[in-house]
């Protein structure tokens, strides 16, 4: 048997492969993370959610942690700066019946990050240790953490953040390459993750710049993490862990028809329906499509006109003849070449 067809062992979850969809605020709700899942993702992350928010029960806080079993292995994360309330949030979510609670601590948007919460939290890793400790006691299920390098290029403490997620008895910690003063500019430090892997007795997750599956394959294989996160890689390409999957195994890929995207369209459609009321369903069906469009041909036209389509089953058909017409330009226009590597999406 090839090794790479061999199950991923994380933490206590057995997956089947180790590229899996990264938590990204207003876009892995349950929809999106229901189609990834069909799609290959070996596991999925909510969108960050306010711990705060959970304490005061509100009611969009408490729909963005709701999940179909259709995810499961599913994680639902949270931030905050208290200590109680990430306990009680924890438990709450134990209650929910996800499979992991996740603490966000690696994002750099200001208003979060003025509050002590998100990539703050990783200045003092010692007091972050005693929450993190807190937490792993509240309970039983694995609790985990996503971080970045640092603070700034002067200030890079993840291998300090990492020790106490160790000692606090966290289950992983996803790594992204960037600092917070980078927010999502520059390249992420692969090598960097890969150090403090090299260090860890626990598993570390890399996330950033994953843009193509072979990519995603070099940076897991290079690097020696237990598995990799996938975030705007996975907006730009929904079919980019089925990619991974293939090039993991050593196969080839074909891209993927307009049969396909319409398939994908219509699961969306009826899954966002099923949650979310006309105005918002429409809200996330125009974001949605807009980056399945990236690359293609007219894809500047296409996303002009679902910002102004509206009517949503106008919106869905006009998405459908774009693909339809956009897959055929881009096939025509690789099979125009003279020679083209299978597996290289």
């Amino acid at each position: 048997m090839n090794v790479t067809s061999l199950p991923i062992q994380l933490g206590p979850f057995q997956l089947e492969h180790p590229f899996i969809l990264a938590p990204m605020a207003g876009i892995t709700n349950s929809p999106f993370r229901r189609l990834m899942r069909r799609r290959k993702s070996s596991m999925v992350i909510s969108e960050l959610v306010s711990a705060n928010g959970i304490e005061y029960a509100g009611a969009r806080t408490l729909d963005l942690l709701r999940f179909h079993e259709e995810e499961r292995v599913v994680g639902l994360q949270i931030f905050g700066e208290d200590t109680d309330l990430l306990c009680k949030a924890a438990q709450y979510i134990e209650k929910l019946g996800a499979d992991f609670v996740d603490l966000n601590l690696g994002c750099p948007v200001p208003k979060v990050v003025k509050k002590g919460a998100g990539s703050a939290m990783c200045r003092d890793p010692i007091s972050l240790g005693k929450t993190l400790s807190a937490m792993v006691k509240s309970v039983k299920i694995p609790v985990t953490i996503k971080i970045r390098t640092g603070w700034d290029s002067q200030t890079r403490n993840a291998w300090d953040v990492v020790q106490a997620a160790t000692d606090a008895g966290v289950t992983w910690v996803a790594i992204h390459g960037r600092t917070r003063a980078q927010g999502y500019s520059g390249l992420a430090d692969w090598d960097f993750i890969g150090e403090i892997k090299s260090k860890s007795s626990i598993p570390i997750i890399g996330n950033g710049d994953l843009t193509t599956a072979d990519l995603a394959v070099d940076r897991y294989k290079t690097y020696g993490v237990d598995a990799v996160l996938i975030g705007r890689g996975a907006l730009r390409n929904p079919f980019i862990f089925e990619q991974s999957y293939a090039v993991w195994r050593g196969e080839s890929f074909s891209f993927p028809t307009a049969e396909r995207y319409i398939e994908l369209m219509d699961e969306q459609q009826k899954m966002l329906h099923e949650i979310y009321n006309p105005r918002m369903a429409m809200i996330h069906a125009r974001k949605f499509l807009a980056w399945y469009s990236a690359g293609f041909p007219g894809c500047h036209e296409f996303r002009s006109k679902v910002f102004s389509i509206p009517e949503p089953d106008q919106l869905w058909e006009e998405a459908r003849i774009f693909f339809e017409k956009s897959t055929r330009e881009r096939d025509m226009k690789f099979l125009a070449q003279p020679f083209l590597m299978g597996g290289h999406g």
